[in-house]
């Protein structure tokens, strides 16, 4: 397996914007990055950090908001790609490296160049950069190791549409994107860093399993904050969850789903998902408007394992990553005017695929759902109104509900609607 780790530390910490790691025949071994290049002269290489500064040079928040230039360069064309290119150039190592002197040049060039164009256009110029480039490193890597597995971690990594460009153009049997790809993931490979040199290498691998889920968090329905029980503007309407959140969303009705411990990462996988009815493409619309959100960004499916293949292009490359919505691959024709709320302006999603065990409740809702609909796909998108944090505890969930930020909430002990 060929390990990237791609993000941006600026002048902190170890300096260094990538590591390269090898694992192959029983021994992990670092390419670029480790501590050999520690207190060395900062380079200025970060794809990550151009793509913020486009962020910043289109109106929107760095390091923020990226997610936001990903969502517009669907709509654009790479129309500045052949300013932005030349800057940027692969070794025979696969290290990115760029001629700026310094990260400010670079910042005041791409805030310069983002006002050229309509911002279309410029986050599909830099989403372009991002993926020419990267594809470079990574081709470059496989070729030099002969590994078919690629694992990637990185704030970079976020980006859905440079993971299946990844997937796609190389040799790979299998892509995975670590789920909580930023810096919060920072604990999980520290916690693996402390593994490994405790316990040493054989004993570290002997130990190894496949990653089943992401809710981390507190149970807070098992255990919630003191005084978090249901306000009283609030009726439970039902105790049959599944069958009765499966009509309300055949009818277009906005249902939260709050259940378990929330999950740890950028994705809402479930535990605090808001669902939707993927077949009417005017739900988005209704959806961005209650939630506050930007318009263009697309919606999320969820899918169960068994229809994946179906629907959406899935295969052993991107199955296992799929479960973890970090990637996004291409919708069948045959289902793209089924589920237009989910098919984003290239025919593609960012689907995610579950199974009964991690969360038999999402997957409950969802096979009632089928079964009255027909339609193997619902909404996922995250429980929280624009720019504010996810939701966490159940008073918040009920509060979102009377707010009018959804029409029902989704809990094990019940559907919940507001009081008349």
């Amino acid at each position: 397996m060929i390990r990237c780790l791609a993000g941006d530390r600026r002048r902190a910490g170890d300096g260094v914007n990538y590591s390269h790691y090898v694992f192959k025949d029983g021994k992990i071994e670092n390419l670029f990055g480790d501590d050999r290049w520690l207190h060395q002269p900062y380079r200025v290489e970060s794809l990550a950090r151009a793509y913020a500064n486009v962020t910043e040079g289109l109106g929107f928040r760095p390091l923020h908001h990226e997610g936001k230039i990903t969502g517009l360069a669907g709509f654009g064309e790479a129309t500045l790609l052949d300013q932005l290119l030349p800057h940027f150039s692969v070794d025979e190592m696969g290290r990115v490296e760029s001629d700026f002197p310094s990260a400010s040049d670079m910042r005041e060039y791409i805030l310069e160049l983002s006002g050229q164009d309509k911002r279309e256009n410029v986050a599909a110029s830099v989403q372009d950069l991002v993926e020419e480039i990267m594809e470079q490193s990574v081709s470059r890597l496989l070729e030099q190791t002969g590994v078919r597995h690629l694992g990637l971690a990185g704030g970079l990594f976020s980006n859905v549409k440079l993971n299946r460009r990844l997937a796609e153009t190389q040799a790979l049997d299998e892509v995975f994107i670590v789920p909580p790809m930023g810096d919060e993931g920072l604990v999980i490979g520290g916690a693996l860093k402390f593994l490994l040199a405790r316990d040493g290498l054989d004993r570290w691998l002997e130990n190894r399993h496949r990653l089943d889920h992401v809710y981390w968090g507190r149970d807070q329905v098992r255990a919630p904050e003191p005084n978090a029980g249901a306000l009283p503007d609030i009726k439970k309407i039902s105790e049959d969850t599944a069958s009765e959140a499966a009509r309300l969303l055949d009818q277009g009705k906005i249902v939260a789903l709050f259940v378990g411990s929330m999950e740890f990462g950028p994705r809402a996988l479930g535990a605090r998902s808001i669902l939707a009815r993927a077949t009417d493409r005017g739900i988005n619309d209704t959806l961005n408007q209650r939630l506050e959100r930007t318009e263009f960004m697309p919606f999320a499916p969820v899918v169960a394992d068994e229809d994946a293949a179906d629907i959406f292009e899935i295969s052993p490359l991107n199955r296992y990553a799929c479960r973890f919505m970090t990637i996004t691959c291409g919708v069948r024709e045959t289902w793209r005017e089924k589920i237009p709320a989910v098919v984003h302006v290239d025919n593609t999603a960012r689907p995610q695929i579950i199974e009964p065990g991690a969360n038999p409740l999402y997957f409950q809702i969802l096979a009632a759902y089928k079964n009255l609909s027909g339609i193997p796909v619902l909404i996922n998108t995250s429980f929280n109104a624009h720019e504010e944090p996810i939701i966490n505890t159940l008073a918040e969930a009920h509060r979102a509900l009377l707010d009018g930020r959804v029409d029902f909430l989704a809990t094990a002990d019940g559907i919940y609607a507001p009081a008349d």
